[in-house]
C-alpha cells in the first residue's frame, strides 16, 4: 500500500528496531511507496512512519531491492557529498565512501537470510544514506 511520507523529526530521529520476517508487509508498503514516486531512488521504513530497520532501493528498470537490518561494515574512498532527502527540506553535507561492504538480511521463502555484499559509487552513497535513516540520524 502506498503510504504518505513522514517529515516528523521525532520519528525520523528515532533509531529503528531490528526487522523480522514478520515485517514483510512493511517492506511491501515501502516498495509500493518508493515505486509510486518519480525520480525516487531509495526509502527507509521510518520515512513512512515505521521505525523498523528496512530500506528499499529502486533501479532504473522500476524494480526494488529490499534490505532488512542493513549495516555498513566498512568503507573506502571517503568523499564529501551534498545530499537531498525525500523527507528533509534542505540538502545536507555528509562524508560518504565510494566503496562499502554491507551486511543485511534478505527475505527468502518467508525467512530472513544473512547476506554481505559490496556496493560502489551511487548505490553505495544511497545505502549509506539509508543506514543513517535506520540509526535515526537526520541527514
Amino acid at each position: 500500500m502506498i503510504k504518505e511520507l513522514v517529515k516528523d523529526e521525532a520519528i525520523l530521529s528515532t533509531p529503528c528496531e531490528p526487522a523480522t520476517a514478520e515485517d514483510a508487509a512493511i517492506a511491501q508498503d515501502l516498495v509500493d511507496t518508493l515505486l509510486s514516486m518519480d525520480d525516487a531512488a531509495c526509502l527507509a521504513a521510518n520515512q513512512i512512519g515505521v521505525t523498523k530497520a528496512i530500506v528499499a532501493l529502486a533501479d532504473d528498470e522500476g524494480n526494488a531491492f529490499v534490505m532488512y537490518n542493513p549495516k555498513v561494515l566498512f568503507g573506502m574512498g571517503a568523499f564529501k557529498a551534498e545530499e537531498s532527502c525525500l523527507t528533509r527540506d534542505e540538502p545536507t553535507k555528509a562524508t560518504r565512501f565510494m566503496k562499502i561492504k554491507v551486511s543485511y538480511d534478505e527475505l527468502v521463502d518467508g525467512e530472513l537470510k544473512a547476506r554481505k555484499r559490496d556496493f560502489v559509487d551511487y548505490a553505495a552513497q544511497l545505502i549509506q544514506h539509508m543506514c543513517d535513516h535506520c540509526k535515526g540520524k537526520l541527514v
